[in-house]
């Protein structure tokens, strides 16, 4: 297995700063969700989204993953934060180790890296990917 661990890309961290990326829910930009199989080989140096080893397109899955659902930015005193809503892939069958989150408004550049620490499989039914609660101390991104 390749995953090894969760990784807000390095890539993405500048290019934050650089005002590339908008998770405004309304107007900002779409996010996708590729899934991998046990192949892939994620580091935090990762830059944009790729194909090879991306789970077969068919069976429930389309290649280059869904588009998420932002949800708008938010703060509590010293930390700013955002999240997903779940992501369902509907009448799926096939087995995932990990996900690359990137904006393709922008292009392919990647955003995070997640480990499933696993096989996740999913046959004839739903594949979701839950995200953490939307708060300071889960949200899948944030900035203290």
């Amino acid at each position: 297995m390749a995953f090894t661990s969760d990784y807000l890309c390095s890539s993405f961290k500048v290019e934050l700063l650089k005002g590339l990326h908008n998770f405004t829910l309304s107007t900002g930009n779409v996010f996708k969700m590729a899934l991998y199989d046990n192949n892939a080989s994620f580091v935090a140096a990762t830059t944009d989204y790729t194909s090879t080893d991306e789970v077969a397109n068919g069976n429930g899955y389309t290649t280059g993953g869904n588009a998420l659902t932002n949800v708008t930015p938010t703060n509590d005193t010293t930390t700013a934060y955002t999240d997903f809503e779940d992501e369902v892939w509907g009448t799926a069958t096939f087995t995932a180790y990990g996900s690359l989150t990137y904006n393709s408004t922008a292009g392919t550049n990647a955003v995070i890296i997640n480990d499933f620490g696993g096989a996740k499989t999913a046959t004839a039914g739903d594949f979701t990917v839950q995200f953490p609660a939307f708060d300071a101390s889960n949200a899948i991104i944030r900035i203290a």
